[in-house]
């Protein structure tokens, strides 16, 4: 019966979409251009999130339903399909940026069908187009049930400026909700399968339900758009839409989250597993295989990471063991720890606005820098923003794009959940990451390079985004910062951080360690508080494999780098590097490596 119904309920998402011509046969006189543009826009169609974070407003009033049978057919047909129209071309055809989009994207169409076709629990998430589970499908972060409140309050993405974008959230409103209604028919299918989550991300997310049930309405999420409606709307179109909105919230929202909440309370949280790592489920080790390689685009195994991760770990204590020292600090690394923990003066703060004030006392010193450094700057702006309330108690920092035309800022989301334990000594690295050169500079030149077939504008392949961000992290002292020792230690802090995930990740998910195993490992090499450490430790217990990409990409560029110097010398210009790094889009680090490869060599000659 679930089968039956989880097809309908994907072939009816499906079929609201326009017609889908991405599997087209090809011909002889096709174009790559033709089915690079076919790609992209089976790629809108088949996640409207994404189509609408990159300001495209054609699917802003449907969510797919992604967890579905139908779902997860049409995508292994449509990635075969693309597989064989590119099938189609050689190098000889195509000029040499044209052949290096055909690969990344022939790159792209095998993995994500290998996962849909040989791992038992993966689907394709509505948000980052990575494997989620189908069978546990909301967890505490980076859920949808998160992202669409985000979406919903009106200073996201999720354009409100217009009756029609007010009349496209309702509808996506009922999208939603019927994804709600089919997580727990899959959530009913894990229980059977005992495929579920592990009771302590469960515990997290019951109280993340309440302010959609139980807010007032004035504060309901939901209502958001309602409160800050244009004055040039008419009367009727006003009380229309206030009406409607009150309606969907009321009689559809508000019972579906009881529901929702009930089920998790009564039904699946007692069923939760105890163990923290996927390797105990079935096909586990199988599926974290698989996502070793999707985050990584390597053939890595779980132990050849852990070991490089054990490596990295004790390289980089030398290097905060040097920092302490020179700060003046007498005791041991792990007291040293403790004292940055707890320091007063690295918690001065006692506004949010004053947390949010010091992130752009760090852009005011980069930009005074930045020409030394890169060549080119993007036309796109960003802020500085408090993350949600509903959220921020589980958040991490985060940034999120803003639109390809650069009407729409992107937003670096900062948690701020205690702002008078807020810690700042990462401030500095934790603003390269996110902002500038991190994932607001590079994301932002990606989708404004028209040289690029635009399926190549979004954020696409996690390693070479979080790989980047974190090389960008070790740029702070040729952009003017890490003047405070204080701050060059948080950058080693967050380097450390990203090496502690290469084991910890594969510690849970191939080796069966404990969620307190991983936590006491956190505690004892780096300097994040203990919540924070919690925090983390659940977040690579619902991403198995995500968390690898930081690092395993930034390894890869510092190689490319280092190369790069040694061999041209003198001839060696950093801001043409990133430049070369920077402008052919998100690329597997097998392709990265051949294209510096390539390009060192032509410097050479």
């Amino acid at each position: 019966m679930k089968i039956h119904f989880c097809l309908l309920l994907g072939l009816l998402v499906l079929g609201a979409c326009k017609k889908d011509t991405s599997s087209k046969p090809s011909v002889k006189s096709e174009s790559i251009d033709a089915v690079f543009s076919d790609f992209y826009e089976f790629k809108k169609r088949s996640n409207p999130i994404e189509a609408t974070k990159a300001g495209y407003n054609e699917y802003n009033d449907t969510i797919a339903n992604y967890i579905s049978e139908g779902y997860q057919l049409h995508m292994i047909q449509t990635y075969q399909g693309f597989l064989e129209r590119l099938a189609k071309f050689d190098s000889t055809q195509l000029t040499s940026a044209e052949w290096m989009s055909l690969r990344v994207m022939r790159w792209d169409c095998t993995v994500k069908k290998e996962g849909f076709t040989n791992t038992l629990v993966t689907m394709a998430s509505p948000i980052y187009d990575l494997p989620s589970f189908e069978l546990m499908p909301l967890i505490q972060i980076q859920s949808l049930h998160l992202y669409a409140a985000q979406l919903a309050g009106g200073t996201s993405v999720q354009p409100f400026e217009t009756v029609e974008d007010y009349d496209n959230w309702l509808a996506r409103i009922n999208d939603y909700i019927l994804f709600l209604d089919t997580s727990i028919l899959q959530m009913e299918e894990g229980i059977r399968q005992n495929i579920v989550l592990p009771k302590s991300l469960v515990q997290k997310m019951i109280p993340q339900l309440q302010a959609f049930t139980t807010a007032p309405i004035n504060e309901h999420p939901f209502y958001a758009p309602i409160k800050n409606m244009s004055n040039d709307f008419s009367v009727d179109e006003r009380e229309r839409l206030d009406k409607a909105y009150l309606d969907i919230i009321f009689k559809k929202l508000i019972p579906t989250y009881e529901r929702l909440s009930a089920f998790l309370k009564n039904t699946y949280l007692p069923a939760c597993r105890e163990s923290a790592g996927i390797g105990e489920l079935t096909n586990g080790k199988e599926t974290y295989d698989y996502l070793i390689k999707l985050h990584t685009t390597t053939n890595s195994t779980a132990e050849e990471i852990h070991q490089l991760g054990l490596r990295e770990v004790a390289r980089i204590s030398v290097e905060m063991e040097k920092a302490k020292n020179a700060i003046g600090f007498t005791g041991d690394l792990k007291a040293f720890f403790e004292h940055v923990r707890s320091s007063p003066l690295q918690m001065p703060f006692s506004d949010p606005n004053e947390v949010i004030a010091n992130f752009n006392a760090i852009r005011n010193r980069i930009e005074r820098q930045f020409p030394k450094v890169f060549n080119t700057s993007p036309k796109a702006d960003f802020e500085v923003r408090r993350t949600e309330a509903f959220r921020e108690a589980s958040a991490s920092a985060e940034y999120v794009p803003g639109s390809k035309d650069a009407s729409r800022s992107g937003i670096f989301y900062v948690p701020i959940p205690d702002v008078e334990n807020y810690n700042k000594f990462t401030a500095e690295a934790l603003f390269l990451h996110e902002a500038v050169p991190g994932h607001h500079y590079q994301l932002s030149l990606q989708q404004e390079n028209n040289r690029l077939p635009e399926f190549l504008h979004p954020e696409s392949m996690g390693v070479f985004v979080e790989g980047w961000a974190l090389y960008a992290e070790s740029l702070g002292k040729e952009l003017g910062l890490y003047d405070d020792p204080y701050q060059y230690f948080g950058m080693l802090s967050m380097e450390m951080h990203r090496a502690i995930r290469l084991v910890v990740d594969t510690g849970i998910h191939a080796k069966g360690w404990s969620r307190e195993r991983a936590i006491h490992y956190s505690l004892d090499n780096e300097a994040a508080s203990e919540e924070e450490i919690i925090s983390e430790i659940e977040r690579y217990m619902a991403t198995p494999g995500q968390a690898l990409s930081y690092k395993m990409g930034q390894i890869k560029i510092q190689e490319l780098r280092s190369k790069a110097e040694m061999t041209l010398g003198d001839a060696f210009d950093i801001r043409d590097f990133h430049d070369q790094v920077l402008n052919s889009g998100s690329l597997p680090l097998v392709l990265l490596e051949e294209k510096i490869n390539a390009w060192i060599t032509s410097r050479t000659n």
